[in-house]
């Protein structure tokens, strides 16, 4: 699966996050195999019903999701539910945010110069 503008990294020592536009929608817990991610509040209802799936910690109350085994969902089902996340947090990133991520990096590069100048001026 890919998806436009998602990015992954290594979070909280443990846990590989999955982002678009610098906002989680799909973390891999890898010490133990457990995934987390985001969903409608009528699939939240029905998920937590089902076994080896749970409200996930800290984010639950969120309509975040963790599934205790990658394989409590069928492959096609998790597919979907993991594409619903990531479309669900991608439409809440404010269009300001978004452009401002895209030229982070720009942004950032100069104003460590601008720092390092005044740090050697000082």
């Amino acid at each position: 699966m890919s998806f436009p503008r998602a990015t992954e990294n290594l979070q909280w020592e443990e846990d590989l996050c999955f982002k678009v536009r610098g906002k989680i929608f799909v973390i891999v817990s890898l010490d133990r195999l457990r995934l987390c991610f985001k969903c409608t509040p009528e699939t939240f209802a029905e998920l937590i019903e089902r076994e080896d799936i749970r409200p996930a910690p800290y984010v639950g109350r969120y309509k975040w999701v963790m599934l205790d085994r990658l394989h409590a969902l069928p492959n096609d089902e998790l597919e979907d539910l993991i594409r619903q996340s990531y479309n669900m947090v991608a439409a809440k990133v404010p269009k300001k945010k978004a452009q401002k991520s895209n030229s982070r990096k720009k942004i950032s590069r100069k104003g460590a110069i601008r720092r390092k100048t005044r740090a050697r001026k000082r």
